[in-house]
């Protein structure tokens, strides 16, 4: 896909991975459109880059098809959509179990990829096809002890990706998870050290931006790219179920 002229959405897109991706296309001269709840950071940002700004919960199905909605009315069209609005959940689950904090991590992380690409596919399809991108993570792909409910919905984002990628590939639409390793956002602020003591090397922001662009030059739908210190993105290669066994 040539970026030029094209209309982009992105949630979470006053920061981090989100915030990376929207100065990338706009660099590639995409028109952009950025929703999130930080509503001066997503401001400022949407300015910086002479994009558009929507306030959006992701939560709230009526929020992400106001956001597509948005885009459609200021730039015309949608051929590309990020859901990348993201939080951890730190949620125990252990005896001090919370499940307003587990709600509310499974609202945004899952809930808000869900309803957003029940929003964003009829638009692609109505501008003549595009990309929808989901941020996941590697903790979609891995177990994760340290954040279960994290883990959790990430998996159900990938699963999610890989059942409808060719289900949408007769209308023009592909869809994608992108499925980093931690990067240093405000997502692992405060946890930095206890994820490097761990072993997980913190990824610059550039690097999945750079990975997202080889979503958006691929040609493939429903795979789930993962991104690691020190490789190259590629497709997370996962093994078909098992047969029958036979005696």
């Amino acid at each position: 896909m040539k970026l030029e002229g094209k209309v982009a959405l992105i949630t979470g897109g006053s920061s981090g991975i989100g915030e990376g991706v929207a100065r990338h296309l706009a660099s590639q001269g995409a028109h952009v459109v950025i929703a999130d709840i930080d509503d001066a950071r997503g401001k400022e940002v949407a300015a910086d880059i002479g994009g558009k700004f929507i306030h959006a919960d992701v939560s709230e199905a009526t929020d992400s098809s106001a956001a597509v909605a948005f885009a459609v009315s200021a730039f015309g069209g949608l051929h590309v959509a990020h859901l990348n609005a993201g939080v951890t959940s730190w949620c125990s689950m252990g005896d001090d179990f919370d499940p307003e904090a587990y709600r509310k991590a499974m609202r945004i992380n899952l809930d808000g990829v869900v309803y957003g690409i029940a929003a964003a596919r009829p638009a692609i399809i109505a501008s003549g096809g595009g990309t929808i991108v989901a941020t996941a993570s590697m903790a979609g792909l891995v177990a994760v002890p340290f954040d279960p409910i994290y883990s959790a919905n990430k998996h159900a984002v990938v699963g999610l990706v890989r059942s409808i990628g060719d289900l949408y590939a007769a209308e023009g639409v592909k869809v994608h998870a992108l499925c980093p390793s931690f990067a240093y956002t405000n997502i692992i602020k405060g946890s930095e050290q206890m994820l490097l003591d761990m072993g997980f090397p913190i990824l610059d922001v550039s690097d999945v931006v750079d990975a997202f662009q080889r979503i958006i030059d691929a040609d493939s739908t429903g795979e789930c790219w993962y991104v690691i210190a020190g490789r190259e993105s590629e497709p997370f290669r996962f093994r078909h179920a098992p047969g029958p066994r036979l005696d």
